[in-house]
């Protein structure tokens, strides 16, 4: 194996980071097609670490953004356990 590369032309290894530059676009590529697909980007994300201690902590503003926020990411959620529930309840009647 040694000598097949010592074997190669000067300049072989531009071609090799190429290819590893390119492989690295296309995976971050495909990292962030998944992340806006998974509502990753979502700037209200931030107030699901409060909970109603924080609220002395907060405005009145911030306080009904969290509110608002955790009522939709209570239903996300519950959406989800029914979507998986249809699925394994789909899944034992092939059975």
């Amino acid at each position: 194996m040694s000598e097949f590369f010592q074997n190669l032309p000067d300049g072989w290894t531009i071609y090799l980071w190429l290819v590893v530059a390119a492989m690295i676009l296309i995976a971050a590529g495909f990292a962030l097609r998944w992340a806006a697909k998974n509502k990753q980007f979502d700037e209200d994300i931030k107030y699901v670490i409060f909970d109603e201690k924080d609220k002395e902590k907060m405005t009145s503003e911030d306080y009904e953004k969290y509110k608002e926020v955790m009522k939709e990411q209570e239903e996300l959620r519950v959406d989800y356990l029914k979507q998986k529930a249809a699925e394994k309840a789909k899944q034992n009647a092939k059975r």
